[in-house]
C-alpha cells in the first residue's frame, strides 16, 4: 500500500499558531488573576462608597430640612413678643425681605398666612429676585407680588397670581392640627411647575388662640439638584423616597417627580416606576445590599411631619486603587507576553522565510525592466509557489512589453474623450452632483454641485468628508449622526433613498431646503461608494408652506378656518374625546365698528376677541373663525361643566380687555356631545341656538356697554364735550318742562341732548379742540349727525334717539344739515336741541363766550336758525332766572 504523504505545513501556519500558542497561554493565565483581584476590590469599594455617600446625604439633607424649621422658630419668638409687628406694612415687608436675602436659593418662600385669610411675605421668581406677597382686602383676597425697592419695601407691582386662601394649603392645615411646628405633606405648589414641602409653625396670642402660621417653603428640585451633585462624581444615583407611600420626593436622575393630567390632576411618581430597579428592589426589601449591579444604601430621614428613606446607588463596576493596582499589573504582564510573542515570531520569521530575501531580489529587477532575471530555487511551499508564479509572470511580461505601449494609448485617449463627455454631461444639468467613497469622501461633483453649495471651486469639496461639510446637522442644529443618514443607508443596503424634509449646509454656515436622490455606486459587483443629486427647494417650500398655511387659516387672525375646523372634528368624534364640547361665538358690535371707525378698527376687533378665545384654551383645543363675526372652539375630553368654566374664562378676560373703538363683547353658546348619535350640524345648531339665547338675554346689556364706551372715548378726548353733553341735556329738560311735553318724551329728550354728539367720536381728537376749522375739516365735523343717527339706529333702546340727534343741526329757513329741512318738518325735540347747544356752545366759548353774547346769538337767530316761539320761549326763561336771581 503507497504512504499516504501529509501536506506541508506552510511557514505562514506554523508562525500563527506558535504565537496563538503563546498569547493564549500567557493572557490566559494573566486575565485569571486579574479578573480575581477585580472582583474583590470592586465589591468591597463600592459597598464602602455607597455606605459613605448615604450617610452623607442623610446628614446633609437632615442639616438641610431643620434650616426651615430655624426661620420659623426665631421668627416665631419675634412675632409673638411683637418684635416685628405684622400690622405695620413697611415693617412687615422689611422683616420678610431680610430674612429672604439672609438665606440660600434654596429658599424658595417665606410667609405668613392669618387666621382670617390674610398672606403677606416674601419669594423668589424665576430669575431669583425676590418679590413681596400681600394678599388681604385690599388686593381682594388675591395674592399681588410686588417688585423690592431700595429701602426694602413694595415697588411697582409685577403679578396677580389670582385668588389664594392659605387656610387651605396643607402646611397652614398641619400646623393648626398639631399645635406646633411640622412639616407638611409634599404638595404641588400652585404657581411654579413643582413640588414643595412647607416647613410651617403655628403662632399663638397670650390666650393661646391661633394667630396664624409661620410657612417657609422649599422646592424639591433644590434638592434633586443637591443629590445629583454629590453622587455625580461616583456615576452614581440617589433619590429621596417617603417610607409608607414609596412615591418620590427627589432623584439625581433629572426626572419630573409628578406629572399632571389633563383634568388637572397630580400623579406622583413611585418607586417602582423608576428605570434603575434597584431602587424599588432596596425599597421594597428594606436593607442596603447588591441589587442588579448596584451597590445600594437606606437611611432614613425621621423630622417633624417627615418620614422619608435617602436611597443611594453607586455602580459595581466602580473601581478605585485596587482596580487600577490589578489594571496595571494586567498591563505589564500583556506587554511581557506580547515581547515575548513578538521576539518569538521574529525568530521564527527569520528562520522560515529566508528564501524571500531571493524573491525580492527578483522582483526588483523585474520592477526595473530586467526582464530576463528568474527565481532559481523550487520548494513546495507558499514561497515555492510564489516563485514559480514569478516566472511565469515574468514571460508573460516578456511577451507583451512589445505592444504594450500602443495598448496604453489606445486606452488613455477613450478614457479621456469619455471624461470629457461626462464633465460636460454633468456640469450641463442645474442638479448638483456629486459622488462619494465607501467612507463618504468626494470623489467627484459637478459645477451646479459647487455653486448651489456656495463654494468657489471644486478644490474646495474633492477629497472632503461630506456627511462632515454639508449634511452634519438637521435644520435645528440638532447634529445629525451618520447611522440615521439616507445618503450612507444607500451604500450600506445597496439600494436607492430620496429625501425632500432634510437640509444641506452651505459654505457659509447657512442651511437651504433640500431634495435629493442617493443611489450606491456598484462596480464589478462591489458596492465603492454613492451618488447623489439635489436640488434646493427652499422657494417650492415656502410656497407649499404658506399655501397649506392659508388652507387651514383664516388671514386675518391667524386662526383655524371652517375646513380645518370641520377635519378636526372629524378626527376628534371619538369616544376617545367624548365628552366633546363645542363652543359658538358671535362677536358683537363688528357692524357698528366698520361703519363708524372703518374696517381696520373692525379687524382689530376680530383679532382681540380671537386672542381672548385661544387665551381662554387649552392646548388640545380647537379654535376656528367660521365666518365674519363668528368663532367655534372645540373642546375634546370636556363635560358640561367644564365648558361652562370655559365660558367663564372668556367673560373674564373680556371684563379686562382694553377697548380700541368699542368694548369687546362675545355672545356665547355651547353644547356637549357624549355619543355618536348627534352629528356635527346638530351639535353646531344647539350651540348656536345658545348662543342666540346668550345675545338676546344680554342685548339690552351688550347695547348698554357699547354707548357707554363710545361716550366714555369721546369724554377722554375732550372734557369739554362731556360737559356741553350734561349742560345741553339740563337745558332741554327745562325747556321741555316749559313745553309741558309727556313725561316718555322729556326723558327721551334729555337723553337724546346728552347723545348729541356721539358722532364725534369717529372724528380726529385735534378737530375737537381745534378753534378754527378750514372748509375741509368743517365737512369732516358736519358728518358727527350722521355718524350719531347710524350709531343710535342699531340699539333698539336708542332708536327713539336717533331722529331728534340726527336733526339737531336743521335750521328753521332750511339752509342747516344734513337734510336742509325747514320749519316744522324738523321734529320738535331736535329744534329743541338745537337751540340748547347753540347757547352752551356759545356762553363757554373760551375766546369770546359769555351769557350775554350767547343771549344775543339765540336773539339773533329767532325765525332763522331756530323755532321763534322756541327760541323765544327759552328768551324768556333766561329773564325769569335772571330775576329770580335779583330777588334772591
Amino acid at each position: 500500500m503507497n504512504r499516504i504523504k501529509a501536506k506541508p505545513l506552510s511557514i505562514k501556519s506554523m508562525v500563527f499558531l506558535l504565537f496563538l500558542a503563546v498569547m493564549v497561554f500567557t493572557i490566559g493565565g494573566i486575565g485569571s488573576l486579574v479578573y480575581v483581584r477585580w472582583a474583590a476590590s470592586a465589591e468591597q469599594t463600592t459597598d464602602d462608597i455607597a455606605n459613605t455617600i448615604g450617610l452623607s446625604l442623610q446628614q446633609q439633607l437632615r442639616t438641610f430640612m431643620q434650616v426651615p424649621l430655624q426661620i420659623n422658630h426665631t421668627s416665631q419668638g419675634m412675632i409673638e413678643e411683637r418684635i416685628v409687628h405684622l400690622d405695620d406694612e413697611q415693617e412687615r415687608d422689611r422683616f420678610f425681605v431680610s430674612l429672604m436675602s439672609s438665606f440660600d436659593p434654596s429658599l424658595y418662600s417665606f410667609s405668613y398666612g392669618s387666621s382670617d385669610g390674610h398672606y403677606y411675605g416674601a419669594r423668589r421668581n424665576t430669575q431669583g429676585a425676590i418679590e413681596i406677597m400681600r394678599n388681604n382686602e385690599q388686593t381682594d383676597s388675591h395674592s399681588w407680588y410686588y417688585s423690592v425697592a431700595e429701602d426694602l419695601s413694595a415697588g411697582e407691582k409685577v403679578l396677580d397670581a389670582g385668588p389664594f386662601d392659605p387656610r387651605t394649603r396643607a402646611w397652614y392645615q398641619v400646623a393648626e392640627q398639631q399645635e406646633g411646628p411640622s412639616f407638611s405633606p409634599v404638595y404641588k405648589h400652585f404657581i411654579i411647575d413643582d413640588l414643595a414641602i412647607s416647613a410651617a409653625w403655628p403662632i399663638y396670642d397670650r390666650d393661646h388662640v391661633l394667630q396664624g402660621v409661620l410657612g417657609t417653603h422649599i422646592l424639591l428640585n433644590r434638592i434633586g439638584d443637591f443629590l445629583a451633585n454629590t453622587v455625580r462624581s461616583h456615576e452614581g444615583q440617589a433619590i429621596v423616597v417617603e417610607r409608607e407611600s414609596g412615591l418620590l420626593v427627589a432623584n439625581s436622575l433629572g426626572l419630573k417627580n409628578f406629572t399632571v393630567s389633563e383634568d388637572g390632576k397630580l400623579k406622583r411618581k413611585h418607586v417602582a416606576e423608576l428605570e434603575t430597579q434597584a431602587f424599588a428592589q432596596a425599597y421594597e426589601a428594606g436593607q442596603s445590599s447588591l441589587y442588579e449591579d448596584y451597590q445600594v444604601s437606606l437611611f432614613p430621614l425621621q423630622l417633624a411631619g417627615i418620614d422619608w428613606v435617602v436611597i443611594s446607588a453607586i455602580p459595581r463596576s466602580l473601581l478605585f486603587a485596587q482596580v487600577r493596582q490589578t489594571i496595571v499589573i494586567t498591563i505589564v504582564l500583556a506587554l511581557a507576553a506580547l515581547l515575548i510573542g513578538l521576539i518569538l515570531y521574529v525568530a521564527a520569521s527569520s528562520y522560515l522565510m529566508q528564501p524571500i530575501s531571493h524573491l525580492l531580489e527578483v522582483s526588483k529587477a523585474l520592477s526595473e525592466g530586467d526582464l530576463s532575471k528568474r527565481v532559481s530555487f523550487t520548494r513546495k511551499d507558499e514561497i515555492g509557489g510564489i516563485a514559480s508564479s514569478m516566472n511565469n509572470v515574468a514571460d508573460t511580461m516578456q511577451q507583451l512589453i512589445n505592444n504594450l505601449e500602443d495598448q496604453v494609448k489606445e486606452r488613455t485617449d477613450a478614457l479621456e474623450e469619455n471624461k470629457q463627455q461626462l464633465e460636460l454631461l454633468l456640469n450641463s444639468t442645474a442638479e448638483g452632483i456629486y459622488g462619494i467613497d465607501l467612507d463618504g469622501y468626494c470623489t467627484f461633483c459637478n459645477q451646479s454641485a459647487v455653486n448651489i453649495l456656495g463654494f468657489t471651486g471644486f478644490q474646495q469639496l474633492l477629497g472632503k468628508q461630506m456627511h462632515d461639510l454639508i449634511h452634519h446637522s438637521n435644520r435645528n442644529g440638532k447634529p445629525m449622526a451618520v447611522s440615521s443618514c439616507k445618503i450612507f443607508q444607500s451604500i450600506r443596503e445597496g439600494k436607492g433613498y430620496e429625501a425632500e424634509d432634510e437640509v444641506f449646509w452651505r459654505a457659509d454656515g447657512t442651511f437651504f431646503e433640500v431634495a435629493y436622490h442617493s443611489y450606491p455606486q456598484i462596480r464589478a459587483g462591489n458596492i465603492v461608494g454613492g451618488v447623489v443629486s439635489f436640488m434646493d427647494i427652499t422657494q417650492r417650500k415656502q410656497r407649499e408652506n404658506q399655501i397649506s398655511y392659508l388652507g387651514s387659516h383664516d388671514p386675518l387672525t391667524g386662526l383655524f378656518n371652517r375646513r380645518h375646523f370641520e377635519e378636526q372634528f372629524r378626527l376628534l368624534d371619538t369616544a376617545q374625546y367624548w365628552p366633546l364640547s363645542l363652543i359658538f361665538a358671535d362677536l358683537n358690535g363688528l357692524k357698528l365698528t366698520n361703519d363708524i371707525f372703518g374696517h381696520g378698527a373692525g379687524d382689530r376687533l376680530l383679532c382681540q376677541a380671537a386672542e381672548i378665545l385661544k387665551q381662554a384654551c387649552r392646548g388640545g383645543d380647537v379654535v376656528a373663525r367660521i365666518g365674519g363675526d363668528e368663532f367655534i372652539v372645540l373642546l375634546p375630553n370636556t363635560d358640561t361643566v367644564q365648558a361652562r368654566m370655559t365660558i367663564s374664562l372668556i367673560h373674564a378676560s373680556l371684563e379686562h380687555a382694553p377697548s380700541d373703538a368699542i368694548k369687546c363683547s362675545i355672545s356665547l353658546g355651547y353644547e356637549t356631545k357624549t355619543n355618536q348619535t348627534m352629528t356635527l350640524a346638530e351639535l353646531m345648531a344647539n350651540a348656536e341656538n345658545a348662543m342666540y339665547k346668550d345675545k338676546v338675554t344680554n342685548r339690552k346689556h351688550v347695547q348698554t356697554d357699547m354707548i357707554t364706551t363710545l361716550q366714555a372715548r369721546l369724554h377722554a378726548r375732550s372734557s369739554r364735550e362731556r360737559e356741553h353733553a350734561i349742560e345741553v341735556s339740563n337745558l332741554s329738560e327745562i325747556l321741555g318742562l316749559e313745553l309741558h311735553i309727556s313725561k316718555s318724551e322729556l326723558a327721551t329728550l334729555k337723553q337724546a341732548a346728552f347723545l348729541h354728539d356721539i358722532g364725534k367720536v369717529s372724528l380726529p381728537e385735534k378737530l375737537l379742540h381745534k378753534k378754527t376749522l378750514t372748509e375741509q375739516e368743517y365737512a369732516t365735523m358736519q358728518q358727527h349727525a350722521v355718524i350719531g343717527y347710524r350709531i343710535l339706529n342699531l340699539f333698539e333702546d336708542t332708536l327713539i334717539l336717533a331722529e331728534p340727534v340726527y336733526s339737531h343741526h336743521e335750521r328753521w329757513d332750511g339752509t342747516g344739515y344734513p337734510r336742509a329741512l325747514k320749519g316744522v318738518q324738523i321734529p320738535l325735540l331736535a329744534r329743541i336741541i338745537a337751540i340748547a347747544e347753540v347757547y352752551d356752545r356759545v356762553r363757554n366759548n373760551e375766546e369770546q363766550g359769555n351769557e350775554q353774547r350767547a343771549r344775543a346769538v339765540i336773539e339773533q337767530g329767532v325765525g332763522s336758525q331756530f323755532d321763534p316761539d322756541l327760541a323765544a320761549l327759552f328768551l324768556k326763561l333766561l329773564q325769569k332766572t335772571d330775576t329770580g336771581r335779583q330777588d334772591s
